[in-house]
């Protein structure tokens, strides 16, 4: 064990939360989030918003250069010249692939033009079968559907157009529950599909009793915007997989932000529980 992952499990969370808040003012961190607004409206006042067409066409050009073999790897418009994995979040593919004889039909709620897709594309190309229908804005969707569309990667205005084609075994929501207005109708939504696996990834939690809500300020060196976005009680979010879901693993992200609460970018994988078969799906 390396003495930086050492340090970390023995440090107490408010105080990692604490150091990273202090790094991030002295980095000259005016970015990230903040506030404790009321209500969306409120949020949205304090917001700047952003420049959809300028954020989309930044993404298309990164996405561009990354399918084209450019780029190893783009996250929020922002190129890398090496992947970064989010390992876990792929063990969870892998995992939902294994448990439908090798096939992966993926629903990737608000999946941007295919980051996510092209981030595990070297993993997934040795499966069987493999289809990731994204469901986004009307935007993404023209772009996604011109620039990169085949036949694995498809775009979808609305969840129900792509469950005309096809029937997902897993839903990926990440980075996108915090800034829906009412993101507890979407997940719901989500968990009702017909689907039996669930991965959420790069979701911002804290151990309090009832969400924040914020404005997250973005660094101009990726695109000048502000926008509101949720911090998640985890008792709270959690309480809506209790019932029908058996949380696999829990995991973290590879987001990091100052926050006005000790907050962790966290994933999860569910799985449905099935009556009479609980004890089995624990010993998978």
């Amino acid at each position: 064990m390396t003495a930086k992952r050492l340090l970390k499990l023995l440090t107490p969370p408010l105080l990692m939360w604490g150091c990273q808040s202090l790094r991030s003012r002295l980095r000259g961190g005016s970015y990230g989030l903040s506030g404790d607004y009321c209500c969306w409206k409120e949020a949205l006042r304090a917001s700047t918003g952003y420049d959809f067409e300028i954020v989309l066409k930044r993404t298309i050009a990164a996405m561009l250069k990354v399918k084209n073999g450019e780029a190893a790897y783009e996250r929020d418009s922002v190129l890398f010249d090496g992947v970064q994995y989010a390992w876990p979040l792929l063990a969870g593919l892998m995992w939902a692939a294994a448990r439908t004889g090798g096939r992966l039909n993926v629903l990737d709620f608000g999946g941007s033009l295919g980051s996510t897709y092209f981030q595990n594309r070297a993993f997934l190309c040795h499966l069987p079968g493999v289809r990731w229908s994204i469901v986004e804005q009307p935007g993404h969707v023209k772009a996604g559907k011109e620039f990169f569309e085949d036949e694995h990667l498809k775009f979808y205005s609305r969840i129900e157009d792509s469950l005309g084609e096809s029937q997902p075994n897993v839903v990926i929501m990440s980075s996108v529950l915090q800034y829906v207005e009412r993101p507890y109708d979407t997940l719901c939504e989500l968990l009702r599909l017909p689907c039996d696996h669930v991965i959420i990834d790069r979701t911002p939690f804290w151990e309090g009793p009832s969400d924040k809500l914020c404005v997250q300020k973005v660094p101009p060196s990726i695109y000048p915007a502000s926008y509101p976005s949720w911090v998640f009680s985890k008792r709270r979010f959690l309480g809506y997989f209790r019932d029908e879901w058996q949380i696999v693993a829990e995991f973290d992200s590879l987001d990091r932000l100052r926050s006005p609460v000790p907050t962790t970018w966290r994933g999860i994988t569910a799985v449905r529980r099935r009556r009479g078969t609980d004890s089995a799906s624990q010993r998978e």
